[in-house]
């Protein structure tokens, strides 16, 4: 199986000489191509820096980042957002589609600023629509539709150019118990039917117990890592409680 994501001895300080802030402190792990993996952590302990380190939103102070074979820490600042707009997806917290725009014009809206052909647009856009269930809601706008009909689009919109990875910090953040369920019920779907390779960020082990893998962090290092393989979610849940008593503080932190 292909690595998709390859991260060597990463390292990601801020302040200076008098005053470092290790916020990502020699992490190495990869993830292959089809894999689901959540980054669990407490506030503070460089999940979201590693995150947006691989989004090519932060610069790293040392080590490689790799995606699809591309090192993106030596990429030219005039390459970097056609790079992410050819290998990476995202699903935001808030979905962030346009008001202004149908459910097919917000999935689209990459494809179009492209300059992609109208007829490869639509037919994308109905592909990836009817994988998701959505077909019949591209004409309507984002107020019309429910919120688990949003989040499919969202998820849509994510998967339209077809990334080799799929980012998500932190999305069921801002969601009721029903909503996180259909939101994260979608996104193992698009792992295990359309094989998207996903790395979620998350504080919550109810999200982390729809991956296959968990790494955790503290204190920008790795803490620890388990797998699913063949237990139930439930069993897998109770599992990464366990690890998040060990990893100390108040358990409020990781929700």
């Amino acid at each position: 199986m292909n690595e998709v994501l390859k991260i060597e001895h990463l390292k990601k300080y801020y302040g200076n000489s008098n005053n470092i802030t290790k916020a990502v402190d020699d992490i190495t792990f990869n993830i292959k191509e089809g894999e689901f993996v959540a980054i669990m952590g407490a506030s503070g302990s460089g999940k979201t820096t590693l995150l947006n380190t691989i989004a090519t939103i932060d610069n790293v102070t040392s080590g490689h980042i790799y995606v699809g074979g591309i090192d993106i820490t030596t990429l030219k600042e005039k390459d970097v957002a056609n790079f992410r707009k050819d290998n990476l997806g995202f699903v935001f917290q808030d979905f962030n589609l346009l008001d202004t725009l149908s459910i097919g014009e917000n999935i689209a809206m990459s494809l179009v600023i492209n300059g992609e052909n109208p007829e490869a647009v639509d037919k994308k856009v109905n592909d990836i629509a009817k994988k998701l269930g959505i077909e019949s809601i591209l004409e309507k706008f984002p107020y019309e539709v429910s919120g688990g009909q949003k989040q499919r689009a969202a998820c849509a919109r994510a998967l339209i150019n077809k990334p080799k990875l799929i980012l998500a910090d932190e999305p069921t953040g801002a969601l009721d118990s029903k909503s996180s369920r259909m939101l994260l019920e979608t996104m193992e779907e698009m792992n295990e039917k359309l094989n998207a390779t996903i790395m979620m960020v998350t504080h919550d082990a109810f999200s982390a117990s729809f991956c296959e893998r968990i790494l955790f962090l503290k204190d920008g290092k790795i803490f620890n890592e388990i797998y699913k393989g063949d237990k139930t979610r439930k069993e897998f849940f109770n599992e990464i409680l366990d690890v998040l008593t060990l990893l100390g503080g108040d358990l409020s932190d990781v929700k």
